[in-house]
C-alpha cells in the first residue's frame, strides 16, 4: 500500500504530480540562471530576487522584501494558513539566490540541456532548489495539502557569509517547528552535518634593513610568518574535524631587502560548537617568535558548526522513509562546507539540508545538474513539507 504523508498525500501521488511540472521546473530553472546574481551586484541580484518575488506571487504567497544598501534584497514569502494557537509551527524553506559568477559568464559558459543535464552558472548552487521550492509548494497548494505556513526565505549574500541575511535568517527560524535547506545533495544524499567555519588574517610588521649591509638591524617579518604558519598549521586535529589551512600569504618587497611586512589569511573548519571558542583563544594569544615583531590578529568563526543532533536524524528518517515509497534509497552525509543552515541548527531548530538538486560542479566551470532525479526530489520536498 502506499504510504501517505500526514496531509493524506500518497508519495506515489506527488511523483506523478512532479513528473507532470518537470517541464515547468526546468523553464523556472533556466529562467532563475539566466539573470546572473552575483553577489557583490546588489541590481544584479535584485533582479533575479525580483524573479523570484514575481513567481511567488503568482502561487499566492504573502511576500515580503527585506531592503538591503550594500546587498540584494532578501526575499521572504510565507504560504497557507497564519500559524494559530495550537497547530503546527511552520516550516522555513531556506535558499539563496545570490552566485559566485560574475556578470558576463552566460557568454562562454552558457544555460544548456545536453547528455541529460542542465548546465550553466548558479544552476546547482543553487537556482535548482529554488526551483524545486516553488514546484513543491505550488503542488502542495494546488492539492489542498498546506496544513502549515510554509516560509520561504532566499538570501542575497549566503556566498560571502551572511554578513546582513544572518538575523533575519536566525529570526524567521525561530518561529519554525523545522529548518529545510535547499542546498545541493551530497551526491545522492542528504545532509545531517556540517562543518562550521572560521577565517583568520595575520598582519606582521618587523624592520626593514639592507640585507647585506646591516642584515642585523633587521626583523624579518617573513621569517616570523613562516614560525607563524607552523603554529597555526600545527592547531589541526583530524580526529575532532578541526582543521587549521593558510590558504594565502604574502611579504616582502626585494630580494635584497629585509622584508618589514608579511601577511597570511586563514581558513577554519569545527566540527564541533565547543572548538570554535577555543580556537579563537588560541589566535588572541598568538604572539611572534621573535619580539622585534609584532602581531596584528583579525578574524573569528563565521558559521558555527550545524552538528548531528536528535532533531536533524529524525527529520532525516522521516525523508528516508518517504523516498523509499517513492523508489530510491535515501543516504545521510556531512560535509566540511557551511551553509545558512549553520545558523538555524546551531539555534537548536532542526535542520536538514542538501534537500536540493543533484549534480557536480559548484562554483566550477562544470557546474551542472542531473534532471532525472529532479521529480522524485521534488515530489520528497513536497512530502517532507505535506508532513
Amino acid at each position: 500500500m502506499p504510504v501517505p504523508t500526514d496531509s493524506g498525500l500518497p508519495m506515489r501521488a506527488l511523483l506523478a504530480g512532479a513528473r507532470r511540472k518537470q517541464p515547468a521546473l526546468v523553464n523556472l530553472i533556466q529562467q532563475l540562471v539566466h539573470v546572473e546574481s552575483p553577489s557583490d551586484d546588489k541590481s544584479a541580484v535584485d533582479a533575479c530576487v525580483a524573479l523570484a518575488a514575481a513567481h511567488a506571487k503568482a502561487l499566492g504567497g504573502r511576500v515580503k522584501l527585506h531592503r538591503q544598501r550594500g546587498f540584494g534584497e532578501l526575499l521572504e514569502a510565507r504560504f497557507g494558513s497564519k500559524n494559530k494557537a495550537g497547530s503546527a509551527k511552520p516550516a522555513l524553506l531556506l535558499g539563496h539566490l545570490d552566485t559566485v559568477w560574475p556578470l558576463g559568464t552566460l557568454k562562454t559558459m552558457p544555460c544548456r540541456i545536453a547528455d541529460g543535464r542542465l548546465w550553466g552558472p548558479g544552476t546547482l548552487d543553487m537556482k535548482a532548489g529554488v526551483a524545486m521550492a516553488f514546484t513543491a509548494i505550488e503542488m502542495l497548494t494546488e492539492s489542498g495539502a498546506i496544513n502549515r505556513e510554509i516560509i520561504l526565505l532566499l538570501n542575497s549574500d549566503e556566498e560571502v557569509g551572511s554578513p546582513v541575511s544572518r538575523p533575519i535568517t536566525e529570526r524567521l527560524a525561530a518561529e519554525c517547528a523545522a529548518v529545510f535547506v535547499l542546498e545541493p545533495a551530497q551526491g545522492l544524499a542528504y545532509k545531517t552535518a556540517r562543518k562550521g567555519t572560521g577565517n583568520w588574517r595575520i598582519d606582521i610588521q618587523g624592520t626593514a634593513a639592507h640585507a647585506g649591509v646591516d642584515f642585523e638591524k633587521g626583523a624579518s617579518a617573513l621569517r616570523e610568518l613562516a614560525h607563524v604558519v607552523e603554529t597555526v598549521s600545527g592547531w589541526t586535529d583530524l580526529k575532532r574535524g578541526l582543521t587549521v589551512s593558510v590558504g594565502l600569504a604574502g611579504g616582502g618587497t626585494k630580494t635584497n631587502v629585509i622584508p618589514a611586512e608579511a601577511w597570511a589569511e586563514v581558513d577554519v573548519r569545527i566540527a564541533r560548537k565547543s572548538d570554535g571558542a577555543r580556537i579563537e583563544r588560541k589566535f588572541v594569544a598568538l604572539n611572534a617568535m621573535d619580539k622585534r615583531c609584532t602581531l596584528a590578529v583579525t578574524g573569528g568563526i563565521n558559521r558555527p558548526p550545524m552538528e548531528r543532533t536528535r532533531g536533524t536524524v529524525g527529520l532525516y528518517r522521516q525523508a528516508r522513509d518517504l523516498a523509499a515509497e517513492l523508489g530510491f534509497a535515501l543516504g545521510e552525509a556531512s560535509t566540511g562546507g557551511a551553509s545558512d543552515g549553520n545558523f538555524t541548527s546551531a539555534l537548536g531548530i532542526p535542520t536538514l539540508d542538501g534537500m536540493g538538486a543533484v549534480g557536480d560542479g559548484a562554483h566550477a566551470r562544470h557546474e551542472s545538474i542531473v534532471i532525472e532525479h529532479l521529480a522524485p526530489r521534488t515530489a520528497l520536498l513536497a512530502g517532507m513539507l505535506a508532513g
